[in-house]
């Protein structure tokens, strides 16, 4: 999972850029990086750590230019080598730019192609560099001198044929403007939207969130389609195609369970009103099921379970309480590279409130429960805290199977819910008693039929329906070879410095 922006400006938008990559740093906190264009050459910065780490006073004067694209990287494929930081870059046709988020499924099939067909040469391990020279090369198919729109769209077609998986992407074109797409299903997201400045020109926004457009004061226009492409041109001219046939959306269900802000509003459906509706839903079901439990308060795990938590203790009139208090300058467990680092990181980034939970029957509200690194030795601290019970109530229904789509649960054997029922979960977490969301009900949590014609959505990771139709267990046992925990290698950070006109 990354975050990813694009602005067309008439001024300088490298801050305009910075400002949105905060704005999606829960999305990713690997790595960060911007492109930017200024008179027909292109500035780079990128490197491994936050955005406020990555660009510093010296780096943000250089990044020049109306125009650029911007990243926070999430490693869900490859390393966590600074040489892996976005946006990457290829100097032919015209001098492209690409910064994506999500996860192609037939890398290797792509790669093998763009060396021995597209006679292009790959240097990391990215599928984005991959889907770069995909790119690249159907643009160089066109033989244009000056591309026009129609030109790029031909393009963009034939890349649909040959990539598969859920991305959305966003292109610097160099001298002509920012193009961007989203995968045939809809499963990641992506956003346009628009802002009138002082002087009465227009100016464009691309982003994965419609928080990152809402915060620089962009109107939203609406999501992208499936299949669908989005060309902004310097002359503030916006051009779209439906490039695919097209396709009911089906968006990733875990957006809204996790990595989304609450704030931000997803093919519109309101983040925050889907976590509403899961508190509701879940309230419902321990109701029924733990009528004769003695619940004393419910707490958030912080942060992403508090509205459905909330949500909870009003339904089933328990007071509601800040038990646990989260040190803001830790990143997001669940996206941290390595499930050491992850177990470790818990006990940094929380710390117990003893006084709401000595003596008591604790509920513990999480949004999901994914390796159990987390719900375990929280379960701990609030027992260490004095809890006489520890229930843990999850918001979303048992991981059970990997992701392909651009979320790191590559491998089944580190899903604490793989080949287990609830009883054998709840014992290896310590827990006294664990519940979790039924899909049924987290979808219907999610529909929106008043805003959005959303009615499915992409649930892999809870019933094991890939959407694309291209994921067998030959797939999956060779990501999870390459991809789980054991295997990856952190390689020594290297520096991306280049601020400089390639």
């Amino acid at each position: 999972m990354c975050g990813i922006v694009g602005i067309v400006g008439t001024s300088l938008v490298n801050q305009a850029i910075y400002d949105a990559l905060t704005l999606l740093q829960h999305r990713g906190q690997d790595a960060a990086g911007m492109v930017t264009s200024h008179n027909g050459k292109l500035c780079l910065r990128k490197d491994n750590g936050s955005v406020s780490e990555v660009f510093r006073t010296r780096h943000m004067k250089k990044l020049m230019g109306n125009i650029g694209i911007g990243h926070a990287r999430y490693p869900t494929a490859g390393t966590s080598s600074s040489a892996e930081a976005q946006p990457f870059y290829v100097n032919s046709p015209y001098g492209i730019s690409l910064a994506h988020n999500g996860n192609l499924t037939n890398t290797e099939k792509l790669g093998q192609e763009v060396f021995e067909s597209d006679l292009r040469h790959i240097n990391t391990t990215s599928d984005s560099e991959v889907l770069l020279n995909v790119l690249a090369h159907e643009l160089h198919q066109e033989g244009k001198l000056i591309p026009k729109p129609d030109d790029i769209f031909n393009a963009v077609e034939r890349v649909y044929h040959r990539i598969e998986g859920g991305y959305a992407v966003v292109a610097l074109i160099t001298g002509y403007g920012i193009l961007a797409f989203r995968d045939p299903d809809g499963i990641r997201p992506l956003i346009y939207g628009s802002r009138i400045t002082e002087a009465g020109d227009t100016e464009y926004m691309i982003a994965s969130e419609s928080v990152a457009l809402d915060a620089a004061g962009f109107k939203v226009e609406r999501d992208i389609k499936p299949g669908e492409a989005i060309f902004m041109d310097l002359n503030q001219q916006v051009y779209f195609r439906q490039c695919t046939p097209e396709k009911i959306s089906r968006p990733c269900l875990f957006e809204y369970v996790y990595f989304a802000r609450p704030d931000t509003v997803i093919d519109n459906i309101s983040v925050y009103k889907a976590r509403i509706n899961m508190g509701e839903k879940l309230a419902k079901k321990i109701a029924v099921e733990w009528a004769d439990l003695d619940i004393d308060v419910v707490i958030p795990i912080p942060d992403t379970s508090r509205t459905a938590a909330l949500q909870i203790a009003q339904e089933i009139g328990v007071p509601f309480r800040e038990g646990l208090v989260k040190n803001r300058y830790i990143g997001r467990t669940f996206i941290m590279p390595g499930q050491e680092v992850r177990r470790k990181s818990v006990r940094q980034k929380l710390n117990p409130v003893p006084f709401e939970f000595k003596d008591k029957a604790v509920l513990l509200v999480d949004d999901s429960i994914v390796r159990g690194t987390t719900s375990k030795e929280i379960i701990e601290m609030a027992r260490d805290a004095g809890a006489k019970k520890v229930y843990i109530a999850s918001a979303a229904p048992e991981v059970r199977y990997p992701n392909v789509y651009g979320i790191d649960m590559p491998a089944a054997e580190e899903l604490i819910a793989h080949n287990r029922n609830v009883s054998e979960i709840c014992e290896l977490i310590g827990a006294d008693g664990l519940i979790f969301q039924d899909l049924s009900d987290l979808i219907d949590a999610c529909i929106d039929e008043k805003h959005s014609d959303v009615r499915e959505f992409d649930t892999s990771v809870f019933d094991g329906n890939y959407i694309t139709g291209d994921i067998d267990e030959t797939y999956l046992n060779r990501l999870e070879a390459s991809r789980k925990d054991t295997q990856k290698q952190e390689s020594q950070p290297q520096s991306n410095d280049m601020m400089r006109p390639f």
